[in-house]
């Protein structure tokens, strides 16, 4: 297929609106992020260079979940150029209408948004891994560590002079299946094996039911109810393997594989798999909201108007699809309705617009 002259100019005027509202972005995403980094590291005695390099690498991630947004404005000061111009009425004498410029445009954020996230989430995903693993060492509460194997969840928790490792086979709501705990003392000396078939976490004092205790001289004591002091409740468990934009794509699934192997819930890794699937389809559709927002309403209307008027439709569709999207995590509805639903009412909405697009 040969690429017209007028879909060359069309892909480099919405590239480059793209590009600079993307380094707007970027510097707005900068500023508010340092500020923030600054007041973490302001007790600790530490170089400037820290904060400002830990605001490098988090800004991809903050950057990936505003781009819908980054999208519609971009769409609309594009809209903007080749109205102020005239070019929209020069495009039209040579046969493009409204609804060519528009299927050019989403077709081109489209493309982009596979990039998107093919090749910039996963180096976003990169950079936030090493931004939390970087932060997390100077944290002040930084006592335990956590992560999910075939072998079930592990816990490291460093309680007064004990270091307790935690081994469970699953977890569902706030109990702990088929659990042994090992104690030791600061310099990983063995105090005590605790085995149990469930531990109830409500607060940090863990309720361990018919506890088998062996100490470190080999006698056995059973207790029927036997409270651990942690450094976790049930809250801060449930939240331990949350940081999901640090991981790609391929990292998400094995992670939902993991969590399903112990029964440990995964609608919140199926979610962010679904975000990632839909994220080319939210691009485009914020595009095409915004071409035909710009091409419906009065063209006499000022630049500050047009911004503003896009980031009350970002607003209002940001609330939309945060209300889905916990609607899918506490399961009252399906995981891919709760992602797809607020796409298909934008694009319904976007729809009806397009119906009137070429009598302007």
């Amino acid at each position: 297929m040969i690429i017209k002259t007028y879909q060359i100019y069309l892909s480099k005027v919405f590239t480059s609106t793209l590009l600079k509202t993307f380094i707007v972005f970027v510097s707005l995403a900068f500023i508010l992020n340092i500020f923030e980094e600054i007041n973490f590291f302001k007790d600790l005695e530490v170089s400037l260079t820290l904060p400002i390099f830990l605001t490098f690498l988090n800004i991809p991630s903050i950057i990936f979940d505003i781009f819908p947004f980054i999208f519609l404005i971009t769409a609309q000061f594009a809209f903007i150029k080749l109205i102020d111009q005239n070019e929209i009425i020069v495009l039209k004498n040579f046969g493009l209408d409204n609804l060519k410029i528009i299927k050019i445009l989403s077709v081109l954020s489209f493309l982009i948004g596979l990039i998107i996230i093919t090749v910039y989430y996963n180096f976003s995903s990169s950079l936030k891994h090493s931004y939390l693993n970087l932060k997390n060492s100077y944290a002040k509460d930084n006592k335990y560590l956590a992560v999910i194997t075939e072998n079930g969840i592990w816990i490291k928790d460093e309680v007064g002079e004990n270091i307790n490792i935690i081994n469970a086979n699953r977890f569902s709501n706030n109990i702990l299946y088929d659990v042994d705990v090992l104690q030791f003392d600061k310099n990983f000396d063995f105090k005590k094996n605790i085995i149990s078939k469930k531990i109830i976490i409500e607060n940090k004092s863990w309720l361990i039911k018919d506890a088998l205790i062996s100490d470190s001289k080999g006698k056995n004591k059973y207790i029927q109810n036997y409270y651990l002091l942690t450094n976790l409740n049930y809250n801060d468990v449930n939240s331990l393997f949350s940081n999901l934009s640090s991981l790609n794509i391929f990292e998400l699934n094995d992670l939902r594989k993991k969590y399903e192997s112990i029964n440990y819930s995964s609608t919140e890794v199926s979610s962010a798999i679904q975000k990632l699937i839909s994220f080319p389809f939210y691009l485009t559709i914020m595009t095409i909201l915004a071409s035909t927002i710009m091409l419906n309403i009065k063209h006499n209307k000022s630049k500050i108007f047009h911004l503003i008027f896009g980031i009350l439709i970002s607003v209002i569709i940001y609330y939309l699809s945060f209300f889905f999207e916990e609607l899918g995590k506490n399961e009252q509805i399906p995981i891919e309705i709760s992602i797809w639903i607020p796409l298909i009412i934008i694009m319904l909405i976007s729809t009806i617009s397009l119906i009137r697009v070429n009598e302007k």
